[in-house]
């Protein structure tokens, strides 16, 4: 199983924090953010390789933190695929970024996690490997935001009673649930060969939801519920909540 690792993004609207710095690389709690993510991955077994897509402005940094992280933590196999973009205007999107890497190291000859490199989790996804590993169909992350406002942000999914999903709304403004789906996804070798099959289509490249949500009505896409507490960073307000709410699960 491969690990890919979203992290081509510009986060303009942190702007001036990420001109010179990746989102993923900003501090949380004492450590960056793709840290958060990383020591929550690390611990699901039989991992061969990480793979952290990027863009030609911050491919370097990524390089230079996946060193650094292996001089100090487990040893996991990085490898830093530069997308080729300098600027928000030439970026892939996140489903073209899958797309690239797919492409170029032949990801559909393994099971895939697919995950954002800006998300932040309390908890080891230990579980969430198992459960994939059991259930040998796609799986998609989700999380209850508790309020049908914060749904409102979000694409909301309607699951059955074994947790496949239903229904897959982006950001709808009269949400069925609480349940949200999140960057982290689950894709057996065969889904991920059927990537280029969407591009090809002219599907949405950006947000990587969409994949999911074109995938559903192809295919049973079961939900894992993420334990503990979840956080997606985009503004500088919670940004600063992060930190508050981090601080506690920090080590």
């Amino acid at each position: 199983m491969n690990i890919l690792i979203l992290a081509a993004g510009y986060a303009t609207r942190l702007y001036p924090l990420t001109e010179n710095k990746a989102k993923p690389l900003l501090e949380v709690a004492g450590k960056p953010m793709m840290e958060w993510v990383i020591d929550n991955l690390a611990p699901i077994d039989g991992i061969e390789k990480v793979y952290v897509v990027t863009n030609h402005k911050f491919a370097a940094d990524f390089q230079a933190w996946a060193d650094a992280y292996n001089q100090t933590h487990a040893k996991l196999s990085f490898e830093i695929i530069d997308d080729g973009s300098t600027s928000d205007s030439e970026k892939l999107g996140a489903i073209g970024d899958i797309n690239l890497v797919n492409a170029r190291a032949a990801l559909y000859m393994s099971d895939l996690i697919v995950v954002a490199g800006d998300n932040l989790f309390s908890e080891s996804l230990a579980d969430f490997g198992r459960y994939c590993r059991e259930k040998e169909m796609p799986v998609l992350g989700i999380y209850d935001v508790g309020t049908v406002e914060e749904a409102k942000k979000y694409g909301v999914v309607a699951v059955d009673e074994s947790g496949v999903i239903t229904s897959f709304e982006e950001k709808p403004s009269d949400p069925k649930s609480t349940l949200i789906g999140i960057a982290l996804y689950y894709y057996p070798a065969a889904t991920v060969a059927s990537v280029p099959t969407y591009i090809a289509a002219g599907n949405n490249p950006d947000q990587p939801g969409r994949f999911v949500q074109w995938l559903y009505a192809r295919t049973p896409v079961s939900t894992w519920q993420v334990p503990g507490t979840w956080f997606d960073v985009g503004s500088k307000e919670t940004l600063a909540e992060a930190n508050e709410v981090f601080a506690r699960f920090a080590k």
